[in-house]
Parts: C-alpha cells; sequence; structure tokens
C-alpha cells in the first residue's frame, strides 16, 4: 500500500490492552486508562478499574492523519479519587508500518520518567486510502471531538451539557427531547467510578497535555 499522501486520510486504531505494567499502588490493585495524543487530537480511554498490571480496555478511536507527522504519543495512568492521578508509563507509536501495509497488531514499549521499563501496550491499527469514510464499513466514523479525553464511542452525558446533537444518521434519535430543540439528552445513565458522585468521562482537560510532571 502506497504511504504518500496521507493528509486527511483515516486511521482506526484500537487499544487493546497492557501487560506488565509498573505498579503504583502498594495496597490496591491500580486503575489504569491510556491516553492516545496526535497533533491536536486527544483521546482517552475508559479507566480499567482494579485492572492492575494487566488492563483490558478494547476501546476504538480514528484519527485524521496529517502530511509530515508519522507519529502519536502514548501515555497510561493510574486513575486516583482523592489525589492526582500517577504517571505510570509513555512512549512513542511509529506509523510507519501501517501506513505503508495498511494493518499493525504490535505490542509498544512503555517507559517512566526516569526512562525505567514501565510495561508494554497493546494497540491494533488500520489504515485506509479513503480521505472521508471509515476503514470498515462495519465501524463508522469518530465523531467531532468537542471534549479532548471523551472517547468517540462514548454517549453524550447530559451532566456534561451542551454538546451539539450527533449526526441523525449514526444514532437513533432519544426517546425525548431537551429542553433547547437545539440539544438533546442522553436516554442513558452516567457511568458510574469509584463513587457515585464521580462521573465519567471527567471534564476537560484544560491544562497542558500530558501533565507538566509527565515530562520531569
Amino acid at each position: 500500500m502506497s504511504n504518500s499522501g496521507i493528509h486527511g486520510r483515516l486511521l482506526e486504531l484500537t487499544v487493546v490492552s497492557c501487560s506488565r505494567l509498573k505498579n503504583t499502588e502498594w495496597i490496591s490493585r491500580q486503575d489504569p486508562y491510556v491516553c492516545l495524543d496526535y497533533a491536536t487530537t486527544k483521546y482517552r480511554t475508559k479507566t480499567c478499574t482494579d485492572g492492575g498490571k494487566s488492563p483490558i480496555f478494547q476501546e476504538k478511536f480514528v484519527f485524521t492523519l496529517i502530511e509530515g507527522l508519522r507519529e502519536m504519543n502514548v501515555a497510561v495512568w493510574n486513575s486516583n479519587t482523592l489525589s492526582s492521578d500517577d504517571f505510570i508509563g509513555g512512549g512513542k507509536i511509529l506509523l510507519h508500518k501501517v501506513i505503508s501495509q495498511g494493518y499493525d497488531d504490535s505490542s509498544w514499549p512503555l517507559l517512566t520518567k526516569s526512562g525505567k521499563n514501565a510495561g508494554e501496550v497493546r494497540l491494533i491499527m488500520h489504515y485506509s486510502n479513503a480521505a472521508s469514510t471509515s476503514p470498515f464499513s462495519s465501524a463508522p466514523a469518530a465523531p467531532p471531538v468537542y471534549s479532548p479525553f471523551r472517547p468517540h464511542s462514548t454517549a453524550y452525558p447530559s451532566s456534561l451539557a451542551p454538546y451539539p446533537p450527533p449526526p441523525a444518521a449514526a444514532y437513533p434519535p432519544p426517546p425525548y427531547a431537551a429542553t433547547s430543540s437545539s440539544y438533546y439528552l442522553t436516554p442513558y445513565p452516567p457511568f458510574q467510578h469509584h463513587s457515585s458522585s464521580s462521573l465519567y468521562p471527567p471534564a476537560p482537560y484544560t491544562g497542558s497535555y500530558p501533565p507538566p510532571h509527565y515530562y520531569g
């Protein structure tokens, strides 16, 4: 498959799992999640509660490629309720193979801030020559990214309203309308994590990305 002219093409990426992660918890099992960063596009998976050293995610994201940018950043964090999240490890994901061959199923090494081994993350990637369609007809293209850490498969939670309504062709209509004709309320209950007052996904991260101590 030709690797020229990638601008505007779609890359479909599935975060499968992590293995042999560095443990940042002393007593309980850690709750990992994965962040992906490509140009100005940022995604994060859901938190794998009690995932420990071998969390499983199986979450799919779609990126629009940019000419001249053939790598992305990946970082794995441990979610904490009462304190800031712990950085487990991060690394670079090279896109040359998937762009040239159309497919890449690999495990990528993760390093701590000091450069020590922190485990690995398994990603499955597909590259499409089509500029405006998903690589697979069964996998719809991602809707616009309104929150930097909102997985594209997650429903629009009412707690994070207002969001523009999802395309009518991609989602079934909700059973009732919101007070404004421009927005919809989700018919699904919000995802709960750790406590009844904690909603997923979290509010958009407004600071630098990754957080400053990532580069320490």
